[in-house]
């Protein structure tokens, strides 16, 4: 059985306020995007008391493989329900530490995989739960369509919101951010006046350069210029809203019709392609 779980890209994200937990409250638009990683599943063999294996192909995986999201998703529903041993194969296309929850996807899609296979009827509700405790993102790929995140970016509201008529083209430098680092100089701007979320992309679009904000550009910025540089280009490229995507390092912009983007630059990973 075959999925191909999908990325996203953040719509804003403002940093409301540091929580008691070490966590920060958000607000955001999620939107997905059809940059797909391929995630299939079959019968195997427990081998050393393992009982999920994971085979990796395509684009490299930081950390240790028995860490992935796919195997912990496994050993959270094995938690509940009597699974039998499996092997996941992983191709990845969606680049790690981009700001497009690739891994977050993965994770999800292993529950909804792992429903799907063993037949356990878990409810939307039960499977979003499980997604929480994976990951702040990973419940959002659950639903899989435009939803407003909340506090960590687990609370979601579905919305109908489209962009199917833009075309979208992101840029990766070969720049590694780190949590700590995104979030070093962040300044919350719980308090601050504004056009609510909601409002702003109801908006012309060509409006959202002043009022759509993502907080970790100011933040983050200063630092790594060459995200500055990029979103720059991409204006200059024709794009009616350019911003990073999450806590970076991916700069995506919005186009009316298909860019044409010069892909000379060979540490940095491209993609172009239309929204739906």
């Amino acid at each position: 059985m075959l999925v191909f779980p999908p990325c996203k890209i953040n719509l804003g994200l403002k940093i409301l306020r540091k929580r008691a937990d070490g966590f920060h409250d958000l607000e955001t638009l999620f939107y997905p995007i059809p940059l797909c990683d391929a995630l299939e599943i079959g019968d195997a063999e427990e081998v050393d008391g393992e009982r999920a294996h994971l085979w990796q192909e395509g684009l490299p995986v930081a950390g240790e493989t028995k860490n992935n999201l796919i195997l912990k998703a496994y050993r959270l529903l094995a938690q509940d329900y009597d699974l039998k041993p499996v092997q996941f194969c992983l191709l990845k296309t969606i680049p790690m530490g981009a700001g497009l929850g690739g891994g977050s996807s993965d994770g999800a899609y292993a529950i909804r995989l792992l429903n799907e296979y063993f037949n356990l009827k878990i409810s939307l509700e039960k499977q979003l739960n499980y997604a929480a405790q994976l990951g702040s993102d990973c419940a959002f790929f659950i639903y899989n369509q435009p939803c407003f995140g909340s506090a960590r970016g687990e609370i979601l509201e579905p919305s109908e919101f489209s962009l199917n008529k833009y075309w979208l083209a992101l840029i990766k430098p070969n720049i590694h951010i780190s949590t700590a680092q995104a979030f070093a100089n962040i300044n919350p701007s719980e308090f601050e006046a504004g056009i609510d979320l909601k409002q702003i992309i109801e908006l012309p679009i060509e409006s959202w350069k002043e009022h759509l904000k993502n907080d970790f550009e100011e933040s983050l910025f200063p630092s790594f210029p060459e995200l500055k540089f990029i979103k720059d280009y991409l204006y200059k490229q024709g794009a009616v809203y350019a911003a990073m995507s999450g806590s970076g390092s991916t700069v995506f912009g919005l186009f009316r019709s298909e860019p044409k983007l010069e892909k000379t630059n060979p540490d940095y990973f491209y993609w172009e392609g239309k929204l739906s």
